[in-house]
């Protein structure tokens, strides 16, 4: 599609936008639910699209620019040198809206994209259950044909911001007679709606952000399957893929070094910049975003617009993942005592438990460290995959909890 605003001047309304909008959320009050968070990302992407900015390459009848892929770098790139406004969208953004892009229907399309695309509506993802983590094939939520209408039953957990979010996509099993990948269905849930109940799930730092989700008797119209019936596993796989993109590349582009730069100044603030060991594991942490910005930046420029990424967004993720394992052991080694404050006033009563406690999901949020490791050694390196004992066994025959 073609444009009068050429990518300059496109560069200049957004650096120009972003530099009087883009100022930074702070809180003083908790927020352990992210309810207030989340209100300032909707209302800054709010003015996102209103100035014609959001979406870049998305088609216009959906809410979107229609702009060139070459745009939407130009807008990363300066969006990078920002504070991060849009974080409790991640999921909206990065995962969902990509999906019904993709593979929605041109009616789903036209009902849904417009208003998660300018940050109106908000989406979850529900693939976890209580017995199927990392083998999400394994999932026992189901759904079954009445009539005109799926019911849905079933339990989600770990589901980020399910409380707070209009819409989720979901993955549950409509045909239990083939094998557990061949079963599976995708569709759209209206998370207000009867018979959908949500509980949050507490964790160590405070926060509630995860829940798990009860499902019981939820009616669905048949417009609500995403993409073909019993196809659920592959656009599964794609949006975990999307999912990966979108935590190990994050909204912007470039280098970017933001953990090695606060625990550079951290280290001089505690007087502990000349010392060999923590100049060593600073430089490591370095090193690794910068690495993972690399790579976020060829995954990137890989992607055709409106296409599935491949497997090299698991690597983006695993540098995340390491680079909170690193940044954790450092973090308490220059904070000292007061990196285990949990009450009081000031940054080391706050930021360094809180961020220290928070790491530990890096490992596991988005898939595993192995499964990562496996899909990199799988697709990526053309390793032999591991051995499957149930690949040919209906799911109705096999042995779960």
């Amino acid at each position: 599609m073609t444009t009068t605003e050429t990518e300059e001047e496109f560069r200049a309304r957004a650096s120009a936008f972003l530099t009087e909008h883009a100022t930074g959320l702070e809180f003083e009050t908790p927020d352990p639910r992210g309810a207030n968070e989340l209100d300032a990302c909707k209302a800054f992407q709010g003015k996102v699209a209103a100035a014609n900015l959001a979406g870049v390459t998305y088609p216009k009848e959906y809410g979107g620019q229609g702009l060139p892929k070459s745009y939407d770098r130009v807008w990363r790139e300066e969006y990078s040198k920002h504070s991060d406004m849009t974080g409790q969208l991640t999921i909206s953004h990065g995962m969902c809206v990509p999906m019904l892009t993709e593979y929605g229907s041109d009616e789903q399309k036209a009902q849904y994209l417009p208003d998660a695309i300018a940050g109106r509506t908000v989406w979850c993802q529900m693939f976890s259950e209580p017995s199927a983590g990392s083998d999400v094939a394994s999932l026992q939520s189901k759904a079954v044909l009445d009539g005109d209408e799926w019911t849905l039953n079933g339990q989600k957990v770990w589901t980020t911001l399910a409380h707070v979010s209009d819409y989720g996509l979901i993955v549950a099993r409509t045909n239990p007679d083939v094998s557990k990948h061949a079963g599976l269905s995708m569709f759209i849930v209206d998370m207000r709606q009867e018979g959908v109940d949500i509980r949050p799930i507490h964790q160590i730092d405070g926060g509630m952000h995860f829940n798990e989700i009860f499902f019981t008797d939820v009616r669905l119209p048949k417009t609500a399957l995403v993409g073909d019936l019993n196809n659920g596993w592959r656009l599964a796989t794609a949006m975990l893929m999307y999912e990966r993109v979108a935590i190990g590349t994050g909204s912007s582009s470039g280098v970017k070094t933001p953990t090695s730069d606060f625990l550079m100044k951290t280290a001089k603030k505690y007087g502990k910049s000349d010392d060999y060991v923590t100049r060593q594991a600073l430089m490591e942490i370095y090193m690794e975003e910068t690495t993972k910005s690399l790579v976020s930046m060829r995954t990137r420029a890989e992607m055709k617009a409106g296409k599935t990424p491949g497997p090299g967004g698991s690597l983006g993720k695993l540098h995340g993942a390491k680079i909170a394992r690193l940044s954790r052991a450092l973090t308490m080694n220059l904070a000292g005592p007061a990196g285990a404050a949990w009450e009081g006033d000031g940054e080391s009563a706050t930021r360094f438990s809180n961020s220290t406690l928070r790491s530990f999901a890096a490992n596991i949020a988005g898939g595993t460290d192995e499964i990562q490791k496996n899909i990199i050694g799988d697709r990526v390196l053309g390793l032999p995959r591991d051995i499957s004992v149930d690949k040919d066994v209906p799911f109705k025959d096999l042995r779960t909890s």
